[in-house]
């Protein structure tokens, strides 16, 4: 996600991308919507992540923000491709990936703000995840060119695909694909000990093997940007990306019939499937926003776009706020549980009010945000 790193301006000659900030914010619009119903026991299906193997579209929404990432870094740094990773340039994306880092350390550490804590607290997570991705995927494109990019990408995919299907983990008589037997699962237990996902314990879904193919999903976002400086036609660049889109998609599908689509394992053929629907998603942007000029619905999406990093923490910590608030004698019922049935479940379905829940807290924020744009308020790292 393009402004999780610094506030970008892309730029196409003269002008901006509009489209990649509008997907941006339906991307970040998509995260809250999944990430905050009002009670996990009444979501509808879709936006649920797949148990295991499979893709519903909530899983589509991480692998967009790692795409825009390598969107964005092209658009952020060709300018520097001439001179390189000099020095300065390394330590200002070193200092941004650490930031984005401890962004999310904080939040796996707030609000219990408990020394003890620190042996168990969960080191990987969404940020770190987009902070390794970024920092990787600058530094392969500041020094390769696009077909070492994609033979790079396919090295990570391929070398995945045998480290988790060819390898077994110690213990184990054959490598399988399930969540605490899998080569991956064991890595990250053999590294990272108890500072794993403390819904699983033995497994972590942003863990550090995993992290290989997510450098590839940012791979696939940066030959994306570089297909924009390449091709200079708009209606060739829609045609290219849905093409390139379409052959991602059925190959990910098509590898997916040995190694099964799964977010949690961030398989190689995830990476290319929801790269290829990044892609078109981005071309359809491209083609209403910045081609036909159908620009009259994009503004709530420029206002989550453009303050990405804000809303992503803040929505964060909000959550964690209103659950850790009780309101009982007990302190059972946290503030969430009792906004959520009272003002919701008290006269709705519960899925319907599980998810007006949601989109409440989605309006929430775009007004806040919309107030920040107004007054040209844009954190940054």
């Amino acid at each position: 996600m393009v402004d999780f790193y610094f506030k970008h301006h892309a730029m196409l000659k003269e002008n901006r991308l509009v489209s990649l900030d509008v997907f941006r914010g339906l991307t970040v619009a998509a995260m809250i919507l999944v990430n905050n119903p009002g009670s996990w026991e009444s979501v509808y299906a879709p936006l649920l992540h797949a148990s295991w193997n499979g893709c519903t579209p909530t899983d589509l929404i991480f692998p967009f923000f790692l795409f825009i990432v390598g969107v964005s870094i092209h658009f952020a740094y060709q300018s520097k491709l001439s001179n390189g990773l000099t020095k300065k340039v390394f330590f200002k994306i070193l200092k941004r990936t650490l930031i984005i880092f401890g962004l999310g350390i904080f939040l796996a550490w707030f609000p219990d703000f408990k020394w003890d804590r620190l042996s168990t607290l969960r080191i990987p997570g969404v940020l770190q995840r987009i902070s390794i991705v970024f920092f990787f995927c600058s530094l392969i494109y500041l020094q390769t060119q696009w077909l070492t990019q994609i033979r790079i990408a396919a090295l990570l995919l391929l070398g995945y695909f045998i480290l988790m299907t060819f390898i077994p983990a110690p213990g184990m008589e054959y490598p399988n694909l399930e969540p605490s037997t899998n080569i991956a699962a064991w890595f990250d237990r053999l590294v990272l000990g108890s500072h794993l996902w403390a819904q699983s314990k033995t497994w972590d879904p942003e863990g550090l093997l995993s992290s290989m193919p997510a450098i590839g999903t940012g791979i696939l976002g940066m030959l994306t940007g570089q297909l924009f400086q390449k091709i200079n036609e708009p209606k060739e660049r829609i045609v290219w990306m849905y093409c390139i889109g379409a052959i991602l998609i059925i190959a990910g599908l098509a590898w997916g019939m040995i190694f099964p689509i799964n977010k949690s394992l961030w398989t190689s053929s995830y990476v290319l499937y929801t790269g290829g629907i990044a892609m078109q998603l981005l071309a359809t942007c491209y083609w209403l926003v910045d081609v036909k000029g159908f620009s009259s619905w994009v503004k709530p999406f420029i206002y989550y776009g453009t303050n990405a990093i804000f809303v992503f923490v803040a929505s964060g910590l909000l959550a964690k706020t209103l659950i850790r608030i009780k309101v009982d004698e007990e302190g059972k019922i946290s503030l969430w549980s009792h906004l959520y049935k009272n003002l919701y479940a008290s006269w709705l379905a519960p899925k319907d009010a599980s998810l007006l829940f949601a989109v409440t807290l989605i309006l929430l924020f775009l007004v806040i945000l919309w107030q920040m744009y107004k007054r040209k308020i844009f954190i940054k790292v």
